[in-house]
Formats: C-alpha cells, sequence, structure tokens
C-alpha cells in the first residue's frame, strides 16, 4: 500500500525525483574564497568515478550565502575568460543563462545535469529551471570545475578524487 501511494504522488508529481538519484556521488568540495564561505559543490556520475568523455553526469551546489543571478552569470562569465573561451561563442550561453538562473540564498540549490544526448537542463531547488540545447555548452560550463585550467584546482581535486582523466 505505501509503494502505491509513493508511485501516485511520484506520478502527480507531489513527490518528485531528485535530478541524481539515478547517479553516484564522485566528490564533494567547498569554495571558500578569502573568509567566505560559498558553496558546498558535489559531482555525480553513473559509476561514481569521472572520466570528462562520459554522461551522465551532474554537478549540485548548495550555497552558503545569498548571491543575486546577475552576479553568478558575471562570475560564469569571468570564468570563461580566464579558460580562454571566445566571447563570441559565450554570448548565447550567457544570454540563456541570464534567463534560467535565479536569484540565489542561502540554502538554495542549483544542479546541473548533463545526459547521455550532451544536453544540460539546470534544476533550481529539484525543479526544473530549463535546458540548454548547445552540446558544447556542457563541457564548458562543466570545466568550470573540472578542467585541469579551472582557477581552483584543489576544488577539482576533491570533486573529481584526483582522477587525471
Amino acid at each position: 500500500m505505501k509503494l502505491l501511494i509513493l508511485a501516485l504522488l511520484i506520478c502527480t508529481g507531489i513527490v518528485q525525483a531528485s535530478p541524481v538519484q539515478d547517479l553516484q556521488k564522485v566528490g564533494d568540495a567547498r569554495l571558500k574564497v578569502w573568509f567566505w564561505e560559498v558553496y558546498e559543490s558535489s559531482l555525480y556520475t553513473a559509476s561514481g568515478q569521472y572520466n570528462a568523455k562520459n554522461y551522465p553526469i551532474a554537478l549540485q551546489i548548495d550555497y552558503l550565502r545569498d548571491i543575486s543571478a546577475a552576479d553568478l552569470v558575471e562570475a560564469t562569465a569571468e570564468q570563461w575568460q580566464k579558460q580562454g573561451l571566445d566571447d563570441k561563442r559565450t554570448s548565447p550561453w550567457i544570454e540563456r543563462i541570464k534567463a534560467l538562473w535565479p536569484d540565489i540564498r542561502k540554502g538554495d540549490q542549483l544542479i546541473f545535469r548533463v545526459d547521455n544526448n550532451q544536453k544540460g537542463r539546470f534544476y533550481y531547488n529539484q525543479e526544473p529551471l530549463g535546458e540548454v540545447e548547445d552540446t558544447d555548452f556542457a563541457p564548458a560550463f562543466l570545466g568550470i570545475w573540472l578542467a585541469p585550467n579551472t582557477e581552483y584546482p584543489k576544488l577539482r581535486e576533491k570533486l573529481i578524487q584526483r582522477s587525471d582523466q
């Protein structure tokens, strides 16, 4: 009977499945800038191992402070510039995330999940925000945390469990 009720709740949308429930945690890390704790991040894959070319993959970010959507978008653009991505390439992505991302409050969660089709979907507090269909977006966005040239290599090491892949 309990399973039937749970199935009905899920089917009616009252209880929603987590975007990472079918994945395994690879690692997690906390970003601290000077003396401010910004967020706790976790990386998930199907196998529980990180390989940059394997999907599905999800990055979950649990925020430890308030951050405006404009500041999030600006920080994302700055990270892409630091990684050498061309503004012409990233401009459409910036416009898309401006349209998707809300202001963040302490305790909020963003998840970016990339499925086998390499299209990414954002979730805000477990609710879908929308997709970015450009298959180049996902590796560029995840690269902010996972690329070898990330600004935060220690965070990367913790997320991927020091995998060199």
